[in-house]
Order: C-alpha cells, then structure tokens, then sequence
C-alpha cells in the first residue's frame, strides 16, 4: 500500500505553525509497516486541494489530509472534498448532539457556524472527534481511498488512533512492523557506519531495514522489519552482535538516557558519584538528578567556573592552574580528585573546557575539552576537540562524560 499525506493550511506554508502532523502521521505509518510514498503541504484554495488530490491518487491507493475542517470562511476542506466526490452535504444528528454536548460542557454559546460542522457529505463514513467539534471523512471511490481530519494536531492524532488505525487494520489486514533502537555514544555517523558496513550489508540481506538517527553525541541505529514481531529474534541477534564488538559505544536500547544507565552501574556497585564542572555549568549533575532515584548514587555537584572556585572549592592548587591553565589534563585531574576529597564519593567526573564561540587560543582551540574521572582505583583522564558550537559543545561534554564514567564501572577499554 502506496500512502500520501497532503497538509492544508496557509499557516503552515507561511511558518507561523510548524507542521508537526506530517512527522507524526509518517511515524504512525512506519509502525504498521507502510512508509508513506508522498507528503505534500497546500493553500486553503480549492483548485490546489482538487489538483493535489488527483495527483496523489496516480500515486498512492490511501491519501491522508490534515486540516481545513474548522467552522471558518478560510476552512474549505469539507466543502471542497464533498463536491470532488460528487455528493452533497446532509445534517448528522449524531455529529449535532456531538457538538451541542461539547459547548454546553463548557458554558459556551453554540453559533450557527458550529451547526455547520454537522453538516457532512452523504456516503462517507464519518468519524468520531470525541476532542473537537470536527469530524473525521472517510471516503471510498474506484478503490482508493481519502481521510480527511483536522489539522489541530491533538485531534488529529485521537482521530488516528482510536479511528482510522483500527479501521485499516481491519479493511487492509495490515501486519504492524517492529523494530528495536541501538543507542551508542562516542562515535561519529560517518565512522560508526564504515565500521558496522558488513553488518549493515548482511542485515539488509535478511530483509531488515537500518536507519541512522544522529543527534549530537548520540547516535540512534534503529534495526526495522516489516513481517513485525516475527522477527524480533532476528534482530535481537543483531543487536547482541553489535554489543558484543562495540561495548565502548553502544550503552542501551529504545532511547534509554545514558545517565540512567550509568545510574543502574552505580547502583549495582554500591557506588556513589559527584561532579566538579567547569564548562557544563552543573549540566552533568542535573542530568543524573532529572533520573528518579538519582538520591541513591548521586552525592552532589560543584560548579567551578572560575579559576578561584576550582581553588576555594575542589581544592585545585594554584600552581597547577597557573602554569597549565584552567583547561588541561592537570587541573581536571586535580578537580576530580579534590571533588572526590570534598564531596566524599568514590566516583567523581571533572570536566574542563573551552565551550566557545570565542576564548580559544592555537594551542587550546574553541571546542577543547579535557575531563577526568576519579575513582576507588585511580584518576583517568581524556581529552576531545568539539568544534565551534557552543551548545552542541556543552551537550557533548556531558554525553561523553557520562559515557566514559559507564566504561570505566564496565571496565570496558575506549
């Protein structure tokens, strides 16, 4: 089944609404093992919806369409769709009493133009839109098919999963896909894909699909089949193989936060942790406490931004902060182990960096970054280079962190 989705609404080609409805509506398809063919987004005129429309039906055997439903002049959807069809529009009393419900729910007066919502085209199946007052059209003709449903996003998402869903599994006996996500840390898209190519290769070979997610200092592989849970053996050997020779980057499955995963390890451990952030500003010690449970590993934080609190609080001796500067492997050594002193912990990460856009040097370049993680054995240190993105730098220093504490309490070499 070939699927298309036309979005309708000036609004949306403008930018004043981000069209969120097509990525939803390609992510709910990919679920039953159908990808969307075409997606197109449209005027509120009616010339372009009826050509739109008989271009994607060349195409495509099912076309959904978001918006132009509502009870205003600009909304022509229902209008437009009913004489495309060559029907006409009747009163549903079921849709009426529907929407003289929804206003007196909430004490608002019902004007002539919501009447109108109950005014629907003969012959389509009309479908239930228990979170607004317009429904959802389900029209057939010379075996396609048309779904016509609000653009309010929240609507159109109900609609979709209480209606149209349970209808195309029963009219189309769709088979849902399944798929498992492989999260990994520390390796660029680029890099990671050369590595894994002859596993990539016989993975496609056994009728799987990968797509890669990347985000910055994540990298999502999302292994798919479309004969659904089927193959969730296959793919789970997959993904065991790719554990097995990459431990140093992949850290968990289907979105799991790496910082909760290093939580578990802390845990398992009886070990507890804190952090002496220079560059993340506290974002390390945040992102452990955002996990619930945090309490049991997690000691607390110290942000030494300045060279006078990596002294006064992490116990950095003044020396070392001269003659190497605040950004280098001595003085994250020094934070993490005079953290590990002052906040009584067995482990704590330091990190210390030039988050840019501006501070950098030749020698120590915007993007440099040097962290350290003390623990019962020992100090370990490492160091990256970044870029030039301040956020993206400050987002990968605390992923990368969180990872090289995961490898350590894994004894896993980098």
């Amino acid at each position: 089944m070939k699927v298309g989705v036309i979005c309708i609404g000036d609004e949306l080609l403008i930018g004043q609404t981000v069209n969120t409805n097509a990525a939803w509506l390609g992510q709910a398809f990919r679920k039953l093992g159908i990808s969307v063919y075409k997606a197109t987004t449209i005027r509120d005129v009616k010339q372009d919806i009826i050509d739109t429309v008989d271009a994607f039906f060349q195409e495509t055997d099912l076309v959904i369409v978001t918006g132009g439903l509502g009870p205003t002049n600009d909304d022509i959807t229902k209008a437009t769709l009913t004489e495309y069809f060559g029907t006409s529009l009747e009163l549903n009393k079921t849709v009426l009493a529907h929407v003289e419900r929804f206003f007196k729910r909430r004490n608002k007066e019902m004007l002539d133009s919501n009447i109108q919502q109950a005014m629907l085209p003969k012959g389509a199946t009309i479908l239930h839109n228990e979170n607004g007052t317009a429904p959802g059209m389900w029209f057939e003709q010379n075996n396609k098919t048309l779904i016509s449903l609000p653009g309010v996003p929240y609507e159109m998402k109900s609609l979709m999963k209480d209606e149209v869903l349970p209808l195309l599994k029963s009219k189309f006996h769709v088979i849902g896909s399944f798929h498992q996500t492989v999260m990994l840390q520390g390796i660029g898209e680029s890099f990671l894909a050369e590595k894994i190519n002859r596993w990539e290769k016989r993975l496609y070979q056994d009728k799987l699909h990968l797509a890669y997610l990347p985000s910055p200092g994540i990298i999502k592989l999302r292994i798919t089949s479309d004969k659904g849970i089927e193959d969730a053996g296959l793919i789970q050997s997959y993904i065991e193989e790719i554990k097995t020779d990459y431990p140093q980057y992949v850290y968990g499955l289907n979105g799991e936060d790496i910082f909760e995963v290093v939580g578990h390890l802390l845990k398992q451990n009886n070990a507890t942790v804190g952090t002496v952030e220079s560059c993340t500003g506290g974002g390390i010690s945040n992102s452990f406490v955002a996990n619930s449970g945090s309490s049991e590993y997690f000691q607390g934080g110290l942000i030494t931004y300045s060279n006078e609190l990596k002294h006064k609080l992490a116990n950095v001796p003044e020396d070392i902060l001269n003659n190497y500067g605040a950004v280098s492997e001595e003085v994250a050594k020094a934070m993490a182990l005079g953290g590990q002193k002052v906040l009584n912990t067995d482990y704590v990460i330091a990190v210390t960096g030039i988050a840019g856009p501006n501070g950098g040097t030749e020698d120590k370049p915007v993007g440099l970054v040097w962290m350290a993680v003390a623990t019962p054995e020992g100090v370990y240190t490492q160091h990256h280079h970044f870029g030039n993105h301040r956020g993206r730098n400050i987002e990968k220093t605390q992923l990368y962190a969180a990872n090289f504490l995961r490898k350590l309490l894994l004894k896993i070499k980098s």
